[in-house]
């Protein structure tokens, strides 16, 4: 099948063509044409499958024809999780809509300042690419017509869910007109997600696509056992230091171990930078913008960025902290190895977290190998994963990993002694 053959407009199928697309994925030969037909609509589809140009051609398609109502606001509504996967999207339907010249495409998230985004609104528009709660707000303060409103796109719901916009999504869905069309795009269908579906979807088909990406055959995986914080600190010094390592995710439980971590990069003369929920979307629109320009090459991030960035040039990832989420973890890896490429995924791991890679394992349905450093070898002889299952998980890794500010610490805790400064040793600069 090739793009021709799924029926979209002219000027769509020539900015495809421009950007390099010759072949429908799996999910985009098996959805689109269900969309176009004007169906509700339910996928299960990971990172990696062409998830995104899925929901956007045949909604561009629909902007070909002339609206079927009077009226300001957007014909597409697409409300996403996060800042990061807003305006990742913002860029594809902006790409996508090159040669359709009356299609506006408004992206409104926390963050930023409202008079720049109102004044946005202001003007006409047809593409609304929103995160739930900001959206509420435009609505609370009587911003926002969806009267002409068509098709509403709800990507990855199982994210919204888990970060608690399940009530902030119905009550934007009761506001819009009930001849509307959803589609709804989640890495798994199950639980809590089929129960919005049922809620919010009439009559839906059903669409479920399994990708390259989710059988990681591109992604090479590989466990760290470590000893402590300071056994993790010396392996990630090694590991940054080869030759074969480019561009490179760290990830991170906290955000005070992110900054922490970012500057003792930074004093040994990585080019480093922190990405994390604490910093407003001018600063994080920066960042990422450096990572892909080169000015920087380690980012240092929590899962605020696990998922809706998408930049080619990583080529590893690694867990400093594994992800107390396994679907966390997957999309984590999913950063590297992006269109094609081959990547690598390194994971620290403690023997306590022993029942959470066993999870990781089972959601994979892959096994991970265990690799070893010479000379960084684990002092701690380990053990197969057969944890107790009511040991506690213990979030962000070791109590001792970074030295907190002392106005931040726990009052009610111990105190504890200072831990020993990193990274001595003497390495090559990255810059």
């Amino acid at each position: 099948m090739t793009f021709d053959t799924l029926s979209l407009h002219p000027k769509i199928l020539k900015a495809v063509t421009k950007a390099g697309y010759t072949k429908p994925t799996k999910i985009q030969s098996m959805a689109i044409p269900m969309i176009m037909g004007g169906s509700d609509l339910r996928a299960s589809a990971q990172t990696g499958t062409g998830k995104t140009a899925t929901f956007l051609l045949p909604a561009l398609h629909l902007l070909t024809s002339p609206a079927k109502k009077e009226g300001k606001g957007p014909r597409i509504l697409i409300l996403v999780p996060t800042r990061e996967l807003a305006m990742q999207i913002t860029a594809q339907s902006e790409k996508y809509s090159t040669f359709l010249k009356e299609v506006k495409t408004v992206c409104v998230v926390g963050g930023v300042p409202y008079p720049k985004q109102i004044k946005k609104l202001s003007k006409p528009y047809d593409v609304l690419i929103a995160t739930p709660g900001r959206l509420i707000d435009f609505i609370d303060r009587g911003k926002m017509d969806f009267s002409r409103l068509e098709m509403v796109i709800l990507d990855e719901a199982d994210r919204m869910l888990d970060m608690g916009f399940v009530k902030p999504v119905e009550q934007i869905v009761a506001k819009i007109p009930p001849s509307r069309q959803i589609l709804l795009f989640s890495a798994t269908l199950q639980g809590a997600v089929i129960k919005l579906s049922n809620r919010l979807l009439k009559d839906p088909l059903e669409v479920k696509v399994d990708s390259e990406y989710a059988d990681h055959k591109n992604i090479k995986q590989a466990l760290h056992f470590v000893d402590d914080c300071r056994h993790k600190n010396r392996l990630l010094d090694h590991i940054l230091m080869q030759d074969e390592v480019g561009d490179t995710i760290i990830f991170t439980s906290t955000k005070r171990y992110a900054d922490q971590l970012v500057k003792d990069l930074k004093d040994k003369e990585y080019l480093a930078a922190a990405l994390h929920g604490d910093m407003n979307q001018r600063q994080r629109s920066r960042t990422i913008k450096q990572l892909r320009s080169g000015k920087i090459n380690v980012l240092v991030a929590t899962d605020v960025a696990a998922r809706g960035i998408d930049v080619q040039s990583i080529t590893h990832v690694i867990n400093f902290d594994l992800p107390n989420n396994v679907e966390d973890y997957v999309h984590r890896i999913g950063r590297t190895g992006r269109a094609g490429a081959t990547g690598t995924a390194l994971s620290f791991v403690a023997s306590r977290d022993a029942i959470l890679v066993k999870r990781i394992k089972e959601f994979t349905g892959q096994g991970i190998a265990v690799e070893e450093i010479p000379g960084l070898e684990p002092k701690k002889k380990q053990r197969s994963f057969r944890a107790s299952p009511k040991r506690p998980q213990k979030k962000g890794g070791f109590k001792r990993c970074f030295k907190m500010h002392p106005k931040k610490a726990n009052a009610n805790k111990p105190e504890e002694k200072k831990p020993s400064k990193r990274f001595r040793r003497p390495h090559k600069s990255r810059g």
